[in-house]
């Protein structure tokens, strides 16, 4: 078990040249090496040279090219997730691997049966990060004119991973023999059939591969809308929270807390990582400066399109300096609300569309931490300390410079505080963060 003390670090990998939109632009940012296995390699040997908890690969099955202006900007090209974190596990043996799949576009008997795979082959690394899709390019690449509605999409997840969970407890533990002698393969009674027939999904079972390693990989979600927490309350295991300061932190900590205990849950039971971006230099004023030359790489036209994406609304009929017009109500809205609330709350700002489509841009959904290793490490040993964070998702607005940097300064101080471990622990990664291995439904009798 991971000791209280010892924070979680997860680097995060949303668009290959770092978690900005435009970092493809930078002069330092990688080019068509972001198709090459070597390119991963290396990003993951940092990693876990410095210790890091997991890497995590986020997923879309689209590219953006339904923007309002009409421009498609297709930045997003990325390989596939499955392939990319199997080669990956070949060639690491510590750091924890997460990866995207969404119950909107998967069978639930896919997904089980890949990350159960994935956990084989990386000796109890794997976790699935649970989402929904919101993007109608999506729904368009798989027979759908636009995406289901908000709370349809949040149900059929429901249904989706109380139906993987089943298909991991499929086999029990001591159902594969391998038995040359008898003739018995496994165990039949130790074999299990689903039957289930739901909302959405019917499935008969078992799973055609036994229980995996962690019993099930790790279950991980991201998103702070109240059906995004209530997901996350039921099922997950690790939550990448959306907070801005530490009062924020310990609010939403003591909400997920509340919503842990109406499921039977306790605090314990889920690991909390807000999203951070960290800028580390040798000076403030580098810091500084390194941000200004990521924002001054944004379009207007590129911040308006996305500020129209996220809304819905189409801005460009508006005066870029002029007010952001009223906004859509969360009741009926397909896209993520938990973006849309951010943008609401800005807009009361009185920033204009200009102003505010650079600001969520640039910046993102989540709190930006800039300056030396010192000041970013002070910021990240005050929230773990306080008890609003159990770690951070790390999201390096560009790479690999921010990796670098990070795992070369920042880690070693957080090192030399004793809030950061020196070496990994033993085990599967779900044992190493101190969650327990979940218990096989079948094996005390039928699934309830």
């Amino acid at each position: 078990m991971a000791p209280r003390n010892s924070m979680i670090l997860s680097a995060f990998f949303f668009n290959p040249q770092g978690d900005h939109r435009v970092a493809w632009r930078h002069p330092h940012a990688p080019g068509a090496e972001i198709l090459d296995l070597a390119y991963y390699c290396r990003l993951c040997e940092t990693a876990e040279r410095a210790k890091l908890d997991v890497l995590f690969v986020a997923d879309e099955v689209a590219i953006w090219d339904q923007l309002p202006s009409g421009i498609a900007h297709y930045a997003n090209v990325r390989l596939e997730m499955f392939t990319l974190l199997s080669a990956l596990a070949a060639v690491t043996s510590e750091i924890g691997l997460i990866g995207t799949a969404s119950t909107t576009y998967n069978e639930p008997f896919h997904i089980a049966r890949k990350f159960a795979s994935l956990d084989f082959i990386s000796q109890g690394r794997a976790a699935w990060n649970i989402v929904t899709s919101a993007m109608d390019e999506e729904a368009l690449n798989f027979g759908r004119d636009r995406q289901l509605e908000h709370g349809t999409r949040y149900a059929r997840a429901h249904e989706a991973v109380d139906v993987v969970k089943a298909l991991w407890d499929s086999w029990e533990d001591e159902a594969l023999l391998i038995d040359k002698q008898s003739g018995c393969f496994a165990d039949p009674a130790r074999v299990h059939h689903l039957d289930h027939q739901g909302a959405f999904f019917k499935v008969r079972g078992p799973l055609n591969i036994p229980r995996p390693p962690q019993g099930h990989p790790l279950l991980v979600q991201a998103g702070s809308s109240h059906d995004g927490k209530e997901l996350a309350a039921r099922h997950a295991d690790i939550h990448f929270g959306i907070f801005r300061s530490l009062d924020e932190g310990l609010a939403y900590r003591a909400d997920m807390n509340q919503r842990l205990a109406k499921h039977g849950r306790a605090p314990s039971d889920l690991k909390i990582l807000p999203g951070l971006q960290p800028i580390v230099a040798d000076s403030r004023d580098e810091a500084a400066e390194k941000a200004e030359a990521l924002k001054d790489l944004l379009l207007d036209k590129v911040a308006v399109d996305l500020l129209s994406y996220w809304t819905r609304t189409d801005l460009s009929r508006y005066p870029i300096d002029g007010p952001l017009p009223d906004l859509p109500g969360e009741d009926g809205f397909a896209s993520g609300h938990t973006k849309l609330g951010l943008i609401r709350d800005a807009a009361r700002q009185g920033l204009t569309i200009r102003e505010l489509g650079r600001k969520m841009a640039n910046t993102g959904s989540v709190a930006t931490v800039s300056g030396t290793a010192t000041d970013v490490a002070d910021r990240l040993e005050e929230w773990f300390l306080a008890g609003a964070a159990d770690g951070y998702n790390l999201m390096f607005p560009l790479l690999p410079e921010g990796l670098d940097l990070f795992a070369g300064r920042v880690v070693p101080e957080l090192q030399r505080r004793g809030v950061f471990h020196t070496d990994y622990a033993p085990g599967t990664l779900r044992s190493r963060l101190g969650l327990p291995r979940p218990a096989n439904r079948f094996a005390a009798g039928p699934a309830s």
